[in-house]
């Protein structure tokens, strides 16, 4: 305290002053008494400054550490979520390198099957398109050979390849030279040729034909003796050696005993020429059996019977059956299908 008085200019002393001290000593006094009160009070109050900060820097360092270690187990939690989502990360990389080579190889093998599949449609496609020419070319059958061309295309739609328009095309030109063509049952004529063959042996010949025998006339065999039964026997007999029988009409054909089966057989023969004729596409020789059978049957079989009339008018239709029809080829379907093959091969 006392060295902040040193600059305080002392008064002059004189001998007779320092007996009588003067009014302005004492104001120099009081002045540097209150100048040091002054310093006192602003010393201490800069002390106390100095200590509040002091505390006020200790408690933000006391803050600041708090923070910084909670900021260091922050960063460390951090650290760890950001090393496990790097594990999760290489983990997903993983399985994501796996299902993309599982979709390579899924999109291969769906590549084969659609190959295989497209494959297997277009044997399917030339198997139909050789079994039209060979239903026109060996039998003559134009409606099998538009079901197979049909089916063809109906392979070559589900395909849906604009690849396959060629082919589409010349399939449908040779469905429709097919159906422009006049139809002939060839399958169905030679069906009913058949069934004529097994009915033969049923038809009443009209040579043969007589009344009805009434068996509610007869008597019982049982109820004569042995030597009625013979003698009726007997009687029979010599009653068939014998026949007398009245036409009114044109007298019929007639028979020679046992003559009525080779009658049928020729009969069946007719029948098996005209359907051999049919499926040679023998236009001659198909109406000629079958002229002769109408014939045979109208001059040999009972025209009143219900069995010859169905048969005369089954014949009647046929007889007029076109045969000989210029049957287009597929060469149409056949060169597109060979030019597809050829591209194929090319690729």
């Amino acid at each position: 305290m006392m060295p902040e008085n040193e600059n305080v200019p002392l008064p002059n002393l004189t001998p007779g002053a320092a007996l009588r001290p003067s009014g302005a000593s004492k104001l120099a006094f009081f002045m540097a008494l209150l100048a040091l009160l002054l310093v006192g009070a602003q010393w201490l109050s800069s002390r106390q400054q100095m200590n509040e900060a002091a505390q006020e820097v200790t408690r933000r360092l006391a803050e600041f550490d708090v923070a910084h270690q909670e900021d260091r187990g922050g960063q460390k939690e951090l650290r760890q979520q950001i090393e496990a989502l790097q594990a999760k990360l290489g983990v997903a990389e993983a399985r994501l390198v796996e299902f993309e080579g599982q979709n390579v190889a899924l999109g291969s093998l769906y590549q084969e099957i659609a190959q295989s599949r497209e494959e297997a449609t277009l044997i399917e496609v030339e198997q139909a398109i050789t079994l039209a020419g060979q239903q026109l070319q060996l039998a003559g059958n134009v409606p099998v050979a538009m079901l197979a061309l049909q089916t063809a295309d109906a392979r070559l739609a589900r395909l849906d390849r604009p690849q396959y328009l060629p082919l589409r095309k010349a399939v449908a030109k040779d469905l429709s030279r097919l159906g422009a063509l006049p139809f002939a049952d060839i399958p169905g004529i030679s069906l009913r040729l058949e069934q004529l063959v097994g009915v033969v042996d049923k038809l009443p010949l009209l040579a043969y034909g007589r009344p009805l025998k009434q068996v509610e006339n007869d008597r019982p065999a049982e109820a004569l003796p042995w030597w009625q039964r013979g003698a009726g026997e007997i009687w029979q007999e010599m009653k068939g050696l014998v026949r007398i029988q009245r036409f009114d009409a044109t007298a019929p054909e007639l028979l020679a005993p046992g003559q009525d089966f080779f009658l049928r057989e020729n009969l069946k023969l007719r029948f098996l020429s005209a359907r051999l004729a049919l499926l040679g596409r023998d236009q001659q020789t198909y109406s000629n059996e079958v002229k002769v059978a109408q014939a045979w049957l109208t001059r040999y079989f009972s025209s009143d019977d219900k069995a010859v009339q169905s048969v005369l008018s089954t014949l009647k239709p046929m007889s007029s059956a076109p045969l000989n029809l210029n049957l287009p080829d597929l060469a149409d379907s056949q060169t597109a299908l060979r030019s597809l093959r050829q591209s194929k091969e090319k690729r």
